[in-house]
């Protein structure tokens, strides 16, 4: 997804969830978010947290490049991609990024990256740990992971939201 600073400068964030819990595993906030980039940030989340299953995302440049589909052949992770116009297809992410714009984006006016980060950081904190969801028994994604601790963990599927924007920084969102 996009927004503009103070300054009409454009920038990105890519918003990663687990479809298990609606954990919010990472958002990267940047003017550009490449293919190398967000393949990167996959290897960090991957090191850390283990492979998921599958990954689901739209048909976006970054998503279709062959800079990201080798990664995921390489590591035997599936790509599910949504069909075009489909965004049910993405349903937890596009409530996920829905919230995030109207409680974060469209309620503040910020001048750089570091307040976007900064503010973004804390309400991540927040939906993670505090934020009760429906769908997981009133209870926030920690919570539910730590009720669900002793059951054994479905495969996880991470869940990239659609590109649909076009930015002079970067490819099309």
């Amino acid at each position: 997804m996009s927004d503009a600073l103070f300054n009409s400068r454009r920038f990105r964030t890519l918003n990663i969830i687990d479809d298990y819990n609606r954990e919010a595993i990472w958002m990267e906030i940047g003017l550009s978010i490449g293919a190398m980039h967000m393949t990167d940030l996959l290897k960090w989340i991957v090191k850390e947290r283990g492979k998921p299953k599958a990954i689901r995302t739209d048909n976006g440049p970054e998503f279709t490049s062959s800079t990201f589909t080798n990664w995921c052949h390489k590591h035997r992770i599936e790509i599910r991609y949504i069909q075009p116009g489909k965004p049910v297809q993405n349903a937890f992410i596009e409530r996920f990024n829905r919230s995030y714009r109207t409680e974060v984006l469209d309620a503040r006016i910020f001048n750089n990256l570091i307040e976007v980060r900064e503010i973004t950081a804390e309400w991540l904190t927040q939906y993670n740990n505090e934020r009760p969801h429906e769908s997981l028994g009133n209870l926030s994604p920690m919570q539910y992971l730590l009720k669900k601790e002793n059951s054994p963990k479905q495969d996880s599927i991470i869940e990239f939201p659609p590109f649909q924007q076009n930015f002079s920084t970067s490819t099309t969102e």
